[in-house]
């Protein structure tokens, strides 16, 4: 028996240049080590570029998956059988649901370097949430594998 493959599933990973700027955190704290002498100035270096670059690399590591019977995003992880449907935000209605839009009720799983993003409504009673917003680089394949996912029966 194969291992089932996830239809969906995507790392919402930083910018290439948010490591350049983790680099230049690095550089800043070393100069301000710099009075206290040469080793002091490789240790702010190497420390402040390594702090910087796990808050970089934790920031990009969150994730949305659409597995089983669940999307998964970020920490967490909602059955399909209450979501309703999907909508594909472009740049522009993205950026107007984050601000003027946005329900603070709403789960927001979004990442301000991300321009694109999915909306999807939730139709359990019992929840409160009116909507999922999720930044996502491929809204149209994040629906695709919402709408083609299997849902389990409610008995």
């Amino acid at each position: 028996m194969q291992p089932s493959v996830p239809p969906y599933d995507e790392r919402l990973t930083a910018p290439r240049t948010w490591w350049l700027l983790a680099f230049g955190v690095g550089v800043a704290c070393a100069l301000m080590l710099l009075p206290l002498g040469g080793l002091f100035l490789l240790a702010g270096l190497v420390g402040g570029t390594a702090a910087t670059a796990v808050v970089v690399s934790s920031y990009g590591s969150v994730r949305i998956r659409v597995v089983a019977d669940s999307l998964v995003a970020g920490d967490a992880r909602i059955p399909l059988s209450a979501l309703g449907d999907a909508e594909a935000l472009d740049a522009e209605e993205a950026r107007a649901w984050r601000t003027y839009k946005a329900d603070a009720r709403a789960f927001m799983l979004l990442r301000g370097y991300i321009p694109t993003a999915v909306r999807v409504k939730v139709t359990d009673p019992a929840d409160p949430t009116p909507y999922l917003y999720l930044s996502t680089r491929e809204p149209q394949a994040l629906i695709a594998a919402l709408s083609t996912a299997p849902v389990a029966s409610q008995d």
